[in-house]
């Protein structure tokens, strides 16, 4: 059981917490359950004053798209890309949208959109640069507003739920995982990164239920 500090002193983030990474969108990145997170993300949120939303927005002409001669997660040259990723997350499309139950962006406190740029495929959403040098403003907001602890949900654990969380935790917030409220691609990938993050003095929770207010 992990007690949490005065609720104005928590914020919550649904980390790409979108369509693009469900089976609702098969040729893109799905993850089997991943509409199953949507419930826990809502009930971690009332334990926070702030709720954050973040999401990938890319451009389906990004340079790091995958192809037959190069597929998905081999290597890529550049300073703001590392490996190739099937096309996702274009703005207009399903996979675009956040997963339905979720709030609509417009009722989130602070949002994040990242991978814009075509050269460019952040994971953490605190940068918008892979050196970690382009705040996208979501650590000021929270400095802001005098936030000292966050907890963390959304997709997927390996990738950017837990560059995010890192990110979170070297900026010197207490950082607190929720594995009911995010979902892996790969297991082991994802046990190595709960490994990391544990290191790191990141706390994990199973679900809500070891929040104590």
């Amino acid at each position: 059981m992990i007690t949490l500090p005065a609720k104005k002193f928590v914020a919550s983030i649904d980390v790409d917490a979108q369509n693009t990474f469900t089976e609702q969108c098969p040729n893109e990145l799905p993850v089997p359950g991943a509409e199953k997170i949507v419930d826990e993300l809502n009930l971690q949120a009332h334990y926070a004053q702030y709720r954050i939303g973040t999401k990938d927005a890319h451009s389906p002409e990004a340079k790091w798209v995958a192809t037959e001669e190069h597929p998905p997660l081999s290597k890529i040259e550049g300073e703001n890309m590392d490996i190739r990723w099937p096309v996702h997350a274009v703005p207009g499309t399903k996979g675009f949208e956040l997963i339905d139950g979720l709030p609509k962006v417009t009722d989130y406190d602070f949002f994040v959109w990242k991978g814009i740029e075509p050269d460019m495929h952040p994971y953490g959403n605190c940068y918008h640069d892979l050196a970690e040098t382009m705040s996208t403003g979501l650590i000021e907001f929270l400095r802001y507003h005098e936030v000292t602890t966050i907890l963390v949900g959304g997709l997927i654990i390996e990738y950017c739920v837990k560059n995010t969380a890192m990110q979170l935790k070297r900026a010197g917030f207490n950082v607190i995982l929720n594995l009911a409220a995010s979902q892996l691609l790969n297991k082991d990938l994802a046990d190595t990164a709960c490994e990391e993050m544990k290191e790191a003095g990141i706390s994990i929770i199973e679900n809500y239920k070891d929040l104590q207010p």
